[in-house]
């Protein structure tokens, strides 16, 4: 048989151990803590949704800009090209509502506010307040140019020019050929014309009826051919001082400038002969 415990007597009192008190004020504190961290759980915040941007790289052209904006924003493709007609976008008179060279290179944030207009309208005030610049005014009226000419010119050097060294030398042929009055001969615009980009320009593409071909017509384009960096500006704005009228890379790193058309010449046989034997595998 099992023994039963025995009777408490009446106005007996059981009390905790010193070690007893310990554990239950210990457990306490424990209980306490795991309430707090989970209320603090419950109340955080979710988690921010990482920012978005997009990067538009120096030298796009305004259809490649178009384009990014698509993808970037989840629109159409052709959206954002249509949207320039609707989007207010504060261009110089000569720009004629024409973009291109006024979607300034840089990272924009995106969200999901953010159309095709009020993007294009950020990248072209982002430009203004760039070119508007007291040291852009003052360089483009020392080379007797606007600083729509200015943003012009430097869509060319940008597209031309092999190294940011070489900027404002090619920016020099530039001003020197249009003193001369000679075409400028660019393969960059008529790149642009034809709506690629390639080292390989036949005499054919030299004869299209292009506003934008640089062997046929002399002066600048009607536009600028890309969007320049800063690099490219400042290369527009202080040009390299020399007599130069003609320049080849005959080799990465190696652009060779000269004011004489034999030894230009002699450069693009160089140039020709390089990439005879890349394309050989010599």
């Amino acid at each position: 048989m099992m023994n039963e415990p025995p009777p408490v007597r009446p106005g007996r009192r059981f009390r905790l151990t010193r070690r007893g008190r310990l554990v239950l004020i210990v457990s306490a504190v424990v209980v306490i803590a795991a309430a707090a961290v989970l209320v603090s759980l419950l109340l955080k915040p979710a988690k921010e949704k990482e920012k978005a941007s997009l990067l538009i790289p120096e030298g796009w052209r305004a259809s490649q800009v178009y384009a990014a904006v698509d993808k970037a924003l989840d629109k159409r493709p052709g959206t954002t090209r249509k949207a320039v007609a609707t989007a207010t976008l504060k261009l110089p008179a000569d720009a004629k509502g024409n973009p291109e060279g006024y979607l300034f290179p840089a990272t924009y944030p995106i969200d999901d506010k953010t159309t095709p207009a009020s993007l294009l309208s950020y990248m072209v005030n982002t430009a203004n307040q760039r070119f508007g610049a007291d040291h852009i005014s003052s360089g483009a009226k020392r080379s007797g140019v606007t600083i729509y000419q200015t943003v012009n010119i430097a869509s060319i050097v940008q597209a031309e020019a092999d190294t940011p060294q070489d900027m404002g030398k090619v920016a020099r042929v530039i001003y020197n050929r249009l003193a001369e009055g000679m075409p400028l001969q660019m393969d960059s615009t008529l790149n642009y014309a034809l709506n690629r980009s390639t080292l390989d320009t036949t005499a054919a593409d030299t004869k299209i009826d292009s506003p934008y071909n640089s062997y046929e017509r002399t002066g600048l384009p009607p536009t600028p051919i890309d969007n320049p960096g800063e690099q490219a500006m400042h290369g527009a704005i202080n040009p390299t001082p020399g007599n130069w009228l003609y320049f080849v890379t005959v080799a990465p790193g190696d652009t060779r400038f000269t004011a004489s058309y034999r030894e230009h010449l002699r450069n693009v046989e160089q140039f020709n002969a390089n990439r005879s034997s890349a394309s050989s595998g010599r």
